[in-house]
């Protein structure tokens, strides 16, 4: 069985590269079991890396340290082609869409958020399920 496909919200990254918070444990421990396979595409990577480079207050990454948060972030995640197309929803804030259309066009199972705009979309994804760290189950 192929493992579930799943998408992650740059905030998701960061708590797992940057701030190790617990509540993305389960995700990080589904990704090693190989139970999901995370994708991600280059919108959502470049987003990715713009981010790290931004002042985290005590967590402010280095250059050295943004490019070794990036590369763990490609031996966990599988770089998937950009999406041709959008989902048959539209988030409310357009820098969240290329999530959207991310986890349709890759047939993401769950795309894993504590985004507000992209919560709101919980239920019209379907059947891509738009869940919190801490929500988060592998599907059956």
């Amino acid at each position: 069985m192929r493992p579930a496909r799943v998408v992650l919200d740059t905030n998701i990254w960061l708590d797992w590269l940057v701030f190790d918070d617990p509540a993305v444990g389960p995700v990080r421990e589904a990704q090693a079991l190989g139970r999901i396979e995370i994708v991600i595409d280059e919108a959502c990577e470049s987003e990715l890396a713009r981010v790290l480079a931004y002042d985290l207050g005590a967590r402010t990454l280095d250059s050295q340290a943004q490019s070794a948060c990036l590369a763990r972030c490609r031996v966990v995640a599988t770089r998937v082609p950009a999406p041709t197309g959008r989902a048959p929803a539209a988030c409310r804030d357009p820098d969240d869409q290329k999530f959207l259309d991310l986890a349709v066009a890759a047939g993401a199972a769950i795309l894993v958020t504590k985004d507000h705009a992209l919560l709101e979309m919980a239920g019209r994804l379907a059947p891509v399920r738009v869940v919190r760290p801490g929500g988060f189950e592998v599907p059956a």
